[in-house]
């Protein structure tokens, strides 16, 4: 992909949390009004109709996908509303409709909801809703961060970023990490800036940075930034070229007695969210008898890791020590540094087997 100059693109705004809402989706209308407010972008907005977190790169094959539209609105600007804005800050609240309609007063735009996966809606918004439009593409800004190989080839958010570079689209997976529970608000909109600032070299010095990948290398960025009050500093947060810090994880289930009431409390926004206790690893076992599983992952070493186990220069590094990661990416599995490349020849590549 050549370096593209277009000063502002048409944008295909995404991401794995849903529409606006202040406990599971607080940030995409923010980064939405950035965008379009002050770059002047023009950002078509296609989301899940509802939580979809963890779910990766994976389509709906089986069902039907079926959407409505969404009519997001700005915050009131009388009295009785503005200190309800500033303690949320979310807004994006809005009507939705199944059929498309004319704006109302104080309506923005007119979104899109699929009941779909974040890759099926990002497929369906490059190839069926805005055919031979779209530039580029934003996933985000996720509920938590995406850093690191467990979490980022489980997230729906870079899964939506994988799916479209795989249509030839730039994208950018971006994501904001929890550290302090309940996060003060007033780290969403220095995050909202910072993201747009950031969205906004990588579109302009696409693929030609010195650390970014030259010669058009990159598929797309994977961006983690932690809301942590150093963002609120006149410094700001440090910003990084990383890599990927590999990564695995062990139990993500345990098993639970088939009549227990927890079959219904599941977080459906999984433990990159970072916002509920990180249960320790122990055994959970079933029998014949009880074949019943909830999600209830052990992740205290990725969500607390030890500073001993972290690569210098990784995502994980980067976020741990209070900076911005920005990872560079191909859509490909990953070849070891020192794998098929040291052949010489194609004939030394054959396996030389009895059979």
């Amino acid at each position: 992909m050549s370096v593209n100059v277009k000063s502002r693109p048409t944008v295909l705004l995404t991401n794995d949390d849903g529409p606006p809402d202040a406990k599971e989706s607080p940030y995409i209308f923010g980064l939405y009004k950035h965008l379009t407010d002050s770059l002047g972008w023009d950002v078509k907005v296609v989301v899940p109709s509802s939580q979809k977190s963890w779910i990766g790169k994976a389509y709906q094959i089986k069902e039907i996908t079926k959407g409505s539209y969404f009519y997001p609105t700005n915050p009131s600007t009388s009295l009785d509303n503005v200190s309800m804005y500033i303690d949320n800050r979310v807004g994006g609240e809005g009507e939705t409709s199944p059929v498309s309609r004319p704006l109302k007063e104080n309506e923005m735009a007119e979104w899109i909801l699929l009941d779909a996966t974040p890759a099926t809606c990002a497929n369906i918004g490059i190839h069926n809703i805005y055919p031979n439009e779209i530039d580029l593409v934003i996933s985000g800004p996720n509920l938590g961060r995406n850093s690191s190989s467990a979490f980022a080839l489980s997230s729906g958010t870079v899964g939506a970023a994988m799916s479209s570079s795989l249509s030839k689209t730039r994208s950018i997976a971006i994501s904001y990490g929890t550290v302090v529970h309940p996060t003060p608000t007033t780290y969403f909109e220095p995050a909202h800036i910072l993201g747009m600032k950031i969205i906004e070299h990588l579109w302009q010095t696409w693929g030609s940075d010195e650390y970014g990948l030259k010669n058009s290398e990159v598929d797309l960025y994977n961006v983690n930034i932690p809301l942590i009050e150093p963002i609120l500093s006149e410094e700001g947060l440090k910003i990084y070229w990383t890599t990927m810090w590999r990564t695995s994880y062990g139990r993500l289930f345990k098993a639970i007695p088939g009549d227990s009431p927890e079959n219904s409390k599941v977080n459906p926004a999984g433990p990159d969210t970072s916002t509920s206790p990180v249960e320790p690893t122990k055994s959970s076992t079933a029998t014949e008898s009880n074949l019943v599983f909830k999600w209830s992952p052990a992740m205290e070493g990725l969500i607390r890791p030890q500073h001993s186990s972290l690569v210098e220069g990784s995502d994980g590094w980067a976020l741990h020590h209070g900076a911005v990661s920005v990872t560079p990416l191909r859509a490909s599995f990953a070849e070891p540094v020192e794998g098929i490349h040291k052949f010489s020849s194609i004939e030394d590549r054959m396996w030389k087997v009895r059979l």
